[in-house]
């Protein structure tokens, strides 16, 4: 088993620019329904994940910035509060297990640290879930 298996691809996942304003990103979040968003470089590598709640405590800590402000206001300005590690997409299965109990998802990327994609932590639970009762089924 490998991780691509688990593989969502980059074409198929929201991702904000690194250099996107606040308001780019709050509309991609929004337009998904997501509350976190993986940051990509512009050379296309993995910078970070930015969440709802970096939003929040942004906006708290800067009072005077109304929403209609946030169009001027660059993604870089904002505090990540939580740091999301990649996988390498060649990491064994156990590194993405470890990193997944912790996080919603896990970004993967290649040999050239370049984005190619996310596991969501659903997708291994439900793939183990049905392995293991599979497993019950048939007296394993």
């Amino acid at each position: 088993m490998n991780i691509a298996f688990f593989l969502t691809p980059k074409a198929d996942v929201a991702w904000v620019p690194a250099t996107c304003t606040v308001r780019q990103a709050i509309e991609r979040m929004e337009n998904h329904s997501y509350t976190a968003v993986p940051v990509l470089t512009p050379e296309g590598g993995y910078d970070s994940t930015l969440t709802e709640g970096d939003i929040l405590w942004f906006m708290k800590q800067h009072p005077v910035v109304r929403f209609w402000d946030t169009e001027r206001v660059l993604l870089a300005e904002v505090t990540r509060r939580m740091v999301l590690q990649p996988v390498n997409i060649d990491a064994e299965i156990e590194a993405l297990l470890s990193l997944a109990i912790d996080q919603n998802f896990v970004p993967v990327v290649d040999g050239r640290g370049a984005f190619i994609g996310i596991v969501r932590r659903r997708s291994v639970l439900v793939f183990y879930r049905d392995r293991m009762s599979a497993a019950l089924r048939s007296g394993d």
